[in-house]
């Protein structure tokens, strides 16, 4: 069986590098400031000459980054103390294309679950409130896996800050991008959402009590959990949306139609 290899395309990186640049203009220029929220979509779209599907997958890495804060139904606002603008991720998701899903997740349960262990022993209660409010959104989109995504990689970033080691929190920070990228790769397929949801729970509250050895533990499953799904995801038949599924049936159904109207 092949190996899985990560998703990512030249022209995904270009897209969402046009979205960064433009936002860190906006920010260097003054035109932007920190909590401001964003143009509306259809308008920053044809401002970067880019389609709203390539702004949504830059806006939704840059959320996953910890730059943006996406407020479901309101839009998406700059942080208020946004981490440097992609310094390190963005050329470590490059340097990440074609490697091996296999690989990814490797780096992973080594890095992961020291950070967890970490967490448990040095988290603050600002972190455990961040914790808990990312399982919150996570349970609020588990319809929709693009957001769904968004907060599970803070929720990762969260755990890697809480650990307390500026060094460590640094390399999390770069394998984000190239986790985001692989993870958006095959959302719409994702199998079970709710029972990802209940490992991070489990992840959260072997941190919260303070207990590296089941922190650890409890990371490790997820992970190994997280790579079965990857695998099946990659390989399930792609989801259509009931809009687009009825659009499609409505598109056929006048087809059908007009083939069995008589010859003029």
């Amino acid at each position: 069986m092949p190996s899985l290899q990560i998703a990512s395309t030249g022209e995904d990186r270009q897209m969402t590098m046009r979205v960064v640049e433009r936002i860190r203009t906006l920010l260097e220029d003054g035109t932007l400031q920190p909590g401001d929220k964003l143009p509306p979509e259809r308008e920053f779209a044809r401002t970067l000459g880019i389609s709203r599907s390539s702004l949504r997958a830059g806006i939704g890495y840059l959320a996953a980054m910890g730059l943006l804060q996406v407020r479901h139904g309101v839009g998406a606002f700059l942080s208020e103390s946004p981490t440097q603008f992609g310094a390190a991720s963005l050329p470590f998701l490059d340097a990440l294309h074609g490697y091996e899903m296999g690989q990814l997740f490797e780096a992973r349960r080594v890095l992961e679950g020291h950070l967890a262990a970490l967490a448990a022993d040095r988290i603050s209660e600002r972190h455990l409130a961040q914790m808990a409010e990312e399982l919150e959104e996570m349970d609020a989109t588990v319809d929709t896996p693009q957001d769904y995504l968004i907060h599970d990689v803070r929720f990762h970033r969260i755990i890697a800050q809480a650990a307390g080691n500026s060094i460590l929190a640094a390399i999390m920070e770069s394998l984000t991008g190239a986790l985001y990228a692989a993870r958006r790769a095959n959302a719409e397929q994702t199998v079970d959402l709710a029972l990802t949801t209940a490992l991070h729970r489990g992840v959260y509250r072997a941190i919260r009590s303070g207990n590296a050895r089941a922190a650890r533990a409890a990371m490790e499953r997820h992970l190994m959990e997280a790579e079965d799904a990857q695998k099946k995801e990659a390989t399930a038949p792609v989801r259509i949306k009931p809009a687009v599924a009825a659009k499609k049936t409505a598109k056929t159904t006048r087809a059908l139609a007009k083939s069995k109207e008589p010859a003029k």
